[in-house]
């Protein structure tokens, strides 16, 4: 089984010999790499919130099929999530990641171009394939080769991943704008197509640590297999993890799909509504880097999980009450309650010993827990279409209460 009886026992990871050298020149160029792949797990799904009415306009898509746009990561990263282990395994995690960000570089690239829903539905899919490969595989490069620095690498990646969805969300209508001479609507696509660039150079990264690898064969960056023995998850843990996961992710895919439409129902301009979802992410971005850090340091991670999903439903009961005159305040809420993501991925840390259970247990997570999630954006669409922007809040409330109860089982001391 994958738990111990103390989490906080594992926050750390495996214990490293003394005299372990610092991080040498080639493992910050590891590092370079993932964090690079980190920046770009977001962006090609935050970017289309603030510009979701240019895109349904520009392609002729309905509200239905805008529902099933927001909901795509979801079902992409479920559907193609559990299979990175297996391409690890047979590729080595350098050559996976590469794949996943030359998938992330085209989809994202190629959706610009799309002509009707249909083709943008499907170039997205193809960049959301590239990030569910990513999303995978990162806890996996670092537990092998981080095992000394689990929360301070993940802290590091989590915050990467959180600039990202920050940077696409907050520059989506400007670079519209900018690209369509003022009009966000002519612009729309060269903004969408400008988020294939970090994801070049993502490439170009782990390109680099290959090449130093062979020049060198220095063992910090040697490509170390994906083991093939079965592990064993306790159904408890196994489950847990993933609704916990699968709810923060319904949240955070249906904010990055709808706040943004949210606000303008409200009365916003499309250039603050953006402004207000760029907030939710920038707030992540120091949160992310807390969380872990923080979460390494408590007895137990379960005032955090309180915490966000406090954070989380203060913000959903505002929005409801006053949308547009507190408007900047829930979304600094729903800042603070972004928090629930770096949570799951220091949860799924804490609860695995070796790569070979980290490989098992984020597979597991993300494959179920985006499963779950995929219904939420879906549902919201259709639910927008009849009841109005306010029907969305009642699938985030439930969806927090889920959290909630799938952290707190999470948390508590698991027997070997």
């Amino acid at each position: 089984m994958t738990g111990r009886a103390d989490p906080v026992a594992a926050r750390s990871g495996p214990a490293v010999p003394a005299g372990t050298r610092r991080p040498s020149s080639p493992r910050r160029l590891l590092v370079l790499a993932v964090l690079l792949t980190a920046l770009n797990l977001r962006t090609a799904a935050s970017g289309i919130g603030p510009l979701l009415a240019e895109v349904r306009d520009g392609v002729g898509m309905s509200p239905a099929l805008a529902g099933v746009l927001t909901g795509l990561p979801l079902l992409c990263f479920a559907a193609a999530g559990p299979l990175a282990p297996a391409l690890a395994r047979r590729a080595g995690l350098d050559r996976a990641l590469v794949l996943a960000l030359l998938l992330v570089t085209a989809g994202s690239s190629l959706r610009a171009v799309a002509g009707t829903a249909a083709p943008f539905l499907v170039c997205s899919a193809l960049a959301f394939v590239g990030v569910a490969l990513g999303n995978v595989l990162l806890p996996v490069v670092v537990t092998t080769h981080f095992p000394d620095r689990v929360g301070l690498v993940t802290a590091a990646y989590a915050t990467a991943l959180a600039l990202g969805a920050s940077l696409a969300a907050a520059g989506a209508v400007p670079l519209a704008r900018l690209a369509g001479g003022g009009d966000a609507a002519s612009g729309w696509r060269a903004a969408l197509a400008a988020w294939a660039v970090p994801a070049a150079l993502g490439v170009v990264a782990w390109q680099l640590v290959r090449q130093q690898r062979r020049r060198r064969r220095d063992t910090a960056l040697t490509p170390r297999p994906v083991p093939t023995a079965p592990v064993r998850l306790d159904p408890r843990l196994r489950w847990g993890l993933a609704v916990f996961f699968g709810a923060q992710a319904l949240q955070a895919f249906v904010g990055m799909g709808w706040f943004a439409q949210f606000f303008r129902d409200a009365g916003a301009s499309a250039q603050q509504a953006g402004a207000l979802v760029a907030l939710v992410a920038a707030l992540s971005v120091p949160v992310s880097m807390a969380v872990p850090v923080l979460a390494a340091r408590l007895p137990s991670p379960r005032p955090l999980v309180v915490g966000v999903v406090a954070a989380s439903l203060a913000a959903y009961a505002g929005m409801l009450v006053a949308p547009s005159g507190g408007a900047w305040v829930w979304a600094g809420l729903l800042g603070l309650g972004s928090g629930a993501f770096p949570l799951a991925l220091f949860l799924v840390g804490l609860r695995s010993a070796t790569p070979a259970e980290t490989a098992a247990l984020s597979s597991s997570t993300q494959g179920l827990g985006y499963a779950l999630a995929s219904v939420g954006p879906v549902l919201v669409g259709r639910l927008h279409g009849t009841g109005g922007s306010s029907s969305l809040l009642v699938v985030l409330v439930a969806a927090a209460a889920v959290q909630l109860g799938a952290g707190l089982l999470v948390c508590r001391p698991v027997r070997g």
